[in-house]
This record gives C-alpha cells, structure tokens and sequence, in this order.
C-alpha cells in the first residue's frame, strides 16, 4: 500500500463525514482521486440521497486528470441503477486503473462494485484502513445490522458543556429526540425531499415502537437528549455519554452493558463515554 494512498483514504474519511446527518437513509461517503503520479486532483462526498454519490462528486472535480489514476474510496462502489447511475460504471468510463476501497457494502447487489470493476480490468484493493473508516460508516452499518437506527443517549444535568455537546452531536446524527419525547431533525431541512420525514410529535409509546417509527422515517442515528419516558429505550442504546458532576460519587458511570471507552476531565464534572458491550 502506497503512502499517497493511505493518506488519501484517510483524506477520504475526514470529507465523508461531511455527510453525516444529510445522507441517511444512504451512508455517508468519501472519495478521493489520485492522477497517475499519485497526485489529489478531486475529491467528493455523498450529501444526501438522489444526488450525486462520492465517487461521482470526485470525478467530477478531477475531470480528465482521473484517467489512469486511482479512486480512493471509503465504501464499496455501487453496482446498481437507482436514483442515480452505478459509481463502478462511472470509475470505468472515467478511465481509473485502481481503485482503493476501506470497507465493504453489504447492501451491494449482484456480484458487487468491486467485482464489476476487477472484470473491466480495474485494479481493486480492499479492507484498507477499513476501522478508521468506521469512524464514520459504523452507525449506518450497525443501523442494518439492528435493523433499527444507532442510537446516542446523552445524559446529565444542565451544564454549559453539556450544551455544547449537544450542539455538536446533533449535526452527525439525523434526529434528535428531546425529554418529554419531542424529535425534530439534527440539522433542519438537511435530507432530501421525499426520503426523509421527522415523525409526529411527541413520541410515545415503548421502545420497540419508538425505534420502528424511527426507522421508517430514514433515520440511521438518534441523539437522544436528557431522561425521555420511553419504556426500555435505555436498554436498546448503542452509545451513552454521561456528565457526572464531582459529587454524585454514588452514581453508576453506565448503565449495565456497557463498557467505559472514554473518560475526560471538565470543570466539575467528568465525561465518561460507554460502548455497548
């Protein structure tokens, strides 16, 4: 593996994140392309879905300069028509001798983008930096797994910080459900029309319920916010952050099942972050 292309990938990561709560129900993804010298001449993510895919967006910026070169790419090019051409079809017509991918779509089609591309006479590599791209694809990928969306609770008492974290969290995340179970989108009019909508509010119900009305909405990650009265919704989080101010030595860091992956100092509190086991 070349160095231009490892730090192309992880170019390619940082700018799929871009995408993150605007390409749900489509997982967010980054494309970088190399020229024959090994040099960035484009790169593009997936903004939401029924535009342009990644690889498409970073042809596009490259131009003539892709042929013979390489598409460096977080996810398994596509290999089917939907709303938009397959991106395997548009890297063999660009002219690209290699293409560089980090994980693999298990929602690929037929023989998948990556075989097509190896029977055009394309180069492919795959698995490469393919944990550092889960940095960003996890969610989506978990989402399928569960059959639900990724789900990000955030917990403790009113704090500046804790304001803040919310302000961060709700743009990579596609709704957010406050206490009391009011949910409005992580980034207002981000999705596309047509295949996103926010569910009625409030949200009531248990949490099988409230994850399903999730889910059909196209959400693939929820930040929920504070103690929201929903049943055993807890118990169905991928993720807890919690404040916990330096008094509340009684209090259970996380909630059981779950492991410690994160823990930072504030002022008064410390931030603890937990990963379902």
């Amino acid at each position: 593996m070349k160095t231009r292309e490892l730090e192309a990938m992880r170019r390619a990561i940082v700018v799929s994140a871009r995408g993150l709560g605007s390409a749900s129900p489509n997982p967010a993804v980054g494309c970088v392309i190399l020229d024959r010298d090994g040099r960035v001449v484009g790169e593009g993510y997936h903004r939401r879905k029924g535009e342009a895919h990644a690889e498409v967006n970073a042809l596009a910026a490259a131009g003539e300069r892709a042929a013979g070169g390489t598409a460096v790419v977080t996810l398994e090019p596509c290999n089917h028509y939907g709303r938009t051409p397959p991106c395997r079809e548009a890297l063999i017509d660009a002219g690209v001798a290699r293409v560089v991918i980090a994980v693999m779509d298990p929602t690929s089609r037929g023989e998948g983008g990556a075989a097509l591309l190896r029977e055009a006479g394309v180069e492919v590599e795959q698995g490469v930096l393919a944990e550092e791209a889960l940095l960003v694809l996890g969610p989506w990928l978990a989402s399928l797994t569960l059959e639900r969306p990724f789900i990000t609770w955030l917990q403790g008492s009113a704090s500046e910080a804790l304001s803040a974290e919310v302000g961060l969290l709700r743009q990579s995340h596609d709704l957010v459900v406050w206490a009391g179970g009011m949910i409005e989108e992580g980034r207002p009019g981000s999705h596309g029309a047509g295949v996103f909508r926010v569910p009625e509010r409030p949200l009531g119900g248990d949490a099988g319920h409230v994850l399903k009305v999730l889910g059909e909405a196209g959400a693939r990650s929820v930040l929920v916010v504070g103690d929201v009265a929903v049943p055993g919704l807890e118990q169905r989080a991928d993720r807890v952050i919690r404040y916990l101010p330096f008094a509340a030595t009684s209090q259970a860091p996380l909630p059981p099942g779950f492991r410690l992956s994160e823990v930072t100092r504030g002022v008064g509190y410390v931030r603890v972050v937990g990963q379902r086991i």
